[in-house]
């Protein structure tokens, strides 16, 4: 090592450090992938659920309170369904941002190995 560029030497050290760190990594299986999907879905599909109970809940208790049976029962079942439907887009958006993001960093390293 005669070259006494600090930014070089750093450089270079990264550059070894990441090729141990791929080397050492276990290479994914596809059934990895598929698990994480499985619980994303899964996710998203209590969300749902808890969205229509709670509203269900809140409706049956105010009708059973106020003695007019279906009204908030409907209004606040159709309120829990809609707030279920948003919470779902909204996790869907949060995963779909993150996809992105790590897609930009993919190409980011590509660009970099040029």
């Amino acid at each position: 090592m005669t070259d006494n560029d600090p930014k070089r030497q750093l450089e270079d050290l990264e550059a070894r450090i990441e090729a141990y760190k791929k080397a050492k990594e276990p290479p994914k299986r596809h059934q990895d992938k598929s698990y994480s999907q499985a619980d994303l879905a899964w996710r998203m599909v209590i969300e749902l659920v808890a969205g229509l109970l709670i509203g269900f809940g809140m409706g049956w208790g105010l009708d059973s309170l106020f003695g007019t049976k279906p009204i908030f029962l409907v209004l606040f079942t159709l309120l829990g369904f809609v707030a279920g439907v948003k919470t779902m887009l909204r996790s869907a958006q949060e995963l779909q941002e993150k996809k992105l993001a790590e897609t930009a960093r993919m190409d980011e390293r590509e660009g970099d190995g040029d």
